[in-house]
């Protein structure tokens, strides 16, 4: 009698357990809209870590023409121009920053998830200066 009470509960403890797995992995998915309201505050922290983390490869003004990136012989795209980004979702943008792509270290756990998308702000307001 108590064999199967035992099985059932394991049952019902393992079926919890992958609805709360999947419910995690779904709550992870990067939305396509930024969810962080823009304030100058943060564009200011954005404009910072950019000049530390991105600047030296993409450049003061996004256009990618730094000495290291000719050095390592990247064809990096231009961010300054309003064509660059106008198909991706900020979204994807999130995701290029916080993986990294190619070359490019994604930022990871180095950034706080507040902090990435306010990059994504900043980067995208490359494009319109």
């Amino acid at each position: 009698m108590l064999r199967p009470l035992l099985l059932v509960s394991g049952m019902i403890f393992i079926g919890a357990a992958s609805l709360t797995w999947e419910t995690q992995a779904a709550m992870q998915e990067t939305p396509a809209k930024n969810p962080v309201q823009s304030t100058p505050e943060g564009q200011a922290r954005a404009k910072k870590q950019y000049g530390f983390e991105c600047e030296m490869c993409h450049g003061a003004t996004g256009d990618g023409q730094t000495d290291i990136a000719k050095d390592m012989k990247l064809a990096l795209t231009n961010l300054a121009d309003p064509k660059t980004l106008e198909g991706k979702t900020d979204g994807e943008i999130f995701d290029l920053i916080k993986k990294g792509k190619g070359q490019m270290t994604g930022e990871g756990d180095r950034m706080k998830t507040d902090e990435i998308w306010n990059l994504v702000t900043y980067v995208r307001a490359l494009a319109k200066k």
